[in-house]
């Protein structure tokens, strides 16, 4: 046997513990950064979100697509304006989010996943109503109200949907648009969906992709285990920042309220998802509540 084949086995035996500890468990994946637009990152996760299903996992995919939004509202002329890490949208790029999460991206990575021998659904928060949201404000230094547009806080979830496509073997692809009392649409951080539906379907993990190795500290090195308390002080003194902020508090929040594990995974690495759930070292941060 050649030192290649031997390894390639040794992979897969380490693999197996961790199949049996999370068969018929249920994983929320926020997909976004790199592996979105770069082919054969797209590629390898359409296929480890085909494995995990195939051994016995229940994956959910929550995706963004930003860069997909940036790229159409420069096309019609619009530029993108973001606040405290969340974008400000009006009637138009309501518009343009909906196209592109919806349509353009929810669509490539069904198509993708299916293409693989994978059962995949795309949704959004309007189907069956199941992300029901409302408008959202952020609050400056001085405590005052900043309106910016039709983004949405969560309300409620119904699980009942995504469970049904679980239970009869499909992959539910979710698009973070939420709709409010009155049928209007909301764009929701992609981050915010992923946490709150991980909450909701009492996830073993929540797994968020980006385009970083982690959490990082001020030095730019890893953080590899952090504790809920922990990254409490990495808001407190400014560590944390910036987009990284929806993220990660999603991921406390999520670890808060009963997920396992959340674990944030550099997406540009190949493979990613599957060195993080079924080998001994993972790739990125994983956060516990304690």
């Amino acid at each position: 046997m050649s030192v290649n084949a031997a390894e390639k086995a040794l992979v897969l035996a380490e693999a197996l513990p961790y199949i049996r500890r999370f068969s018929g468990k249920t994983i929320v994946i926020k997909y976004g950064g790199n592996a979105m637009t770069d082919d054969a990152l797209k590629e390898g996760f359409a296929k480890d979100i085909v494995l995990l299903k195939l051994v016995g996992i229940n994956p959910v995919v929550v995706h963004g697509g930003g860069p997909q939004i940036n790229e159409l509202l420069e096309r019609v002329g619009k530029e993108g304006k973001f606040i405290q890490g969340m974008r400000v949208t009006d009637q138009e790029t309501m518009d343009v989010v909906e196209m592109v999460l919806g349509g353009l991206v929810n669509k490539e990575i069904v198509s993708l996943i299916n293409t693989h021998g994978g059962k995949a659904v795309g949704l959004t928060g309007k189907d069956g109503h199941f992300i029901r949201a409302e408008k959202m404000f952020l609050s400056d230094e001085s405590e005052d109200k900043i309106d910016i547009g039709q983004v949405g806080e969560i309300s409620s979830i119904d699980p009942a949907l995504v469970s049904l496509l679980d239970r009869q073997d499909f992959i539910p692809v979710v698009a973070p648009i939420g709709v409010g009392s009155k049928g209007e649409a909301y764009n929701i951080n992609a981050d915010l969906v992923a946490g709150k539906l991980a909450e909701t379907l009492n996830a073993e993990k929540l797994i968020l992709m980006t385009n970083t190795p982690g959490v990082l500290d001020k030095e730019g090195k890893l953080l590899t285990g952090l504790t809920a308390e922990q990254v409490d002080s990495l808001f407190a003194d400014g560590t944390i920042h910036g987009g990284m902020l929806p993220k990660i508090s999603s991921a406390l929040d999520a670890a808060r309220s009963g997920v396992n594990t959340v674990h944030i995974i550099d997406g540009r690495v190949p493979h990613a998802l599957l060195l993080e759930i079924m080998t001994d070292d993972g790739v990125g941060t994983m956060i516990r509540a304690s």
